[in-house]
């Protein structure tokens, strides 16, 4: 009997429970649940600041007001007419920009160093990583120090070697050309290890067989490295460029302990405005008017690298 129920496709007992499909075996519904957790923390730790930074530039409140008013986009208008905004927006472009194509560049040299196999690599390593390791504010300390106009061991070295007389200096911190050099300086030693982390790792994804390949064919270095290297390496390294875009664009800590925006707002950025116009200066809505503009930047820079890192991948 069980066999000819089996033979004619029928079931041997018409009211038999159907299995009941568990989460883990709905692909779906399992990533769902394993990323509701990051979402969550995202939601909370971005958007609700995110928010409130909007619900705040709507209004007049500032520290310590036990009261708030709306007042539409009156803090905008604001900004928007300020010469300190746009200062420290075309500061904050310059500071971008030029660090991050300092550090793609270096961090692409590094990478291909540490790539090659000699010894005590893994201490060069190491030592390459301290400064993405340590604290920011502890090392951008330290380079206050480096750039202090009495005791700075820049100056020392340039006395010593001839180039600066026995007397002054160059104020590192002090002329606007050097201030923003020098903050530029900074925040290179900082992502310069990081940047560097991420295109080793896309070098040691190309496979092996391309680089014999290209040897074998007679490829010197400049043509397996422009035809063959990079652009196998293409979106890591802008993958690498949009985080640096993204620490760089919105940081403070730099321009805060070296600097502070001065000297004459010369190295003055959106971030560190937005910082003193709030926070020190007690207007928290004109504060958070000008935070708000880092976001349409942010989000066009994060299209158009993904859209061309994307486009720049080989299949």
């Amino acid at each position: 009997m069980k066999l000819l129920h089996i033979a004619t496709g029928h079931p041997a007992q018409e009211g038999a429970r159907q299995p009941v499909p568990r989460l883990a075996d709905d692909d779906r519904w399992l990533g769902r649940v394993m990323l509701a957790p990051a979402v969550i923390y995202i939601a909370l730790l971005v958007g609700f600041p995110f928010l409130l930074s909007f619900y705040y530039s709507l209004t007049d409140v500032t520290v310590g007001s036990h009261a708030l008013n709306f007042v539409g986009l009156r803090n905008f208008r604001r900004v928007l007419e300020s010469n300190t905004f746009w200062r420290s927006l075309g500061n904050a472009m310059v500071f971008t920009l030029v660090s991050q194509v300092l550090v793609v560049v270096l961090g692409k040299m590094l990478a291909m160093a540490l790539y090659s196999d000699f010894r005590g690599k893994w201490l060069v390593r190491l030592l390459i990583l301290l400064p993405w390791v340590a604290p920011i504010s502890l090392g951008t300390i330290g380079w206050l120090w480096i750039f202090d106009p009495v005791y700075s061991i820049i100056n020392w070295i340039l006395r010593a070697v001839g180039v600066l007389g026995p007397h002054g200096g160059p104020v590192w911190l002090g002329q606007p050309d050097l201030a923003m050099a020098s903050v530029i300086v900074v925040d290179v030693w900082r992502l310069l290890p990081l940047a560097t982390v991420i295109i080793l790792a896309g070098l040691s994804g190309i496979p092996q067989d391309i680089h014999d390949a290209a040897e074998m064919d007679g490829a010197g270095f400049w043509r397996h490295l422009i035809l063959i290297n990079i652009p196998l390496v293409m979106p890591i390294m802008l993958v690498a460029l949009l985080f640096g875009i993204v620490f760089t664009f919105t940081d403070m800590i730099i321009i805060y302990v070296l600097t502070r925006g001065g000297p004459y707002d010369t190295t003055q950025v959106l971030a560190s405005l937005a910082f003193f116009t709030g926070i020190q200066g007690g207007d928290l809505a004109e504060g958070a008017a000008i935070s708000l503009f880092l976001f349409p930047v942010l989000v066009a820079v994060v299209i158009v690298l993904l859209t061309i890192a994307r486009r720049t991948e080989v299949t």
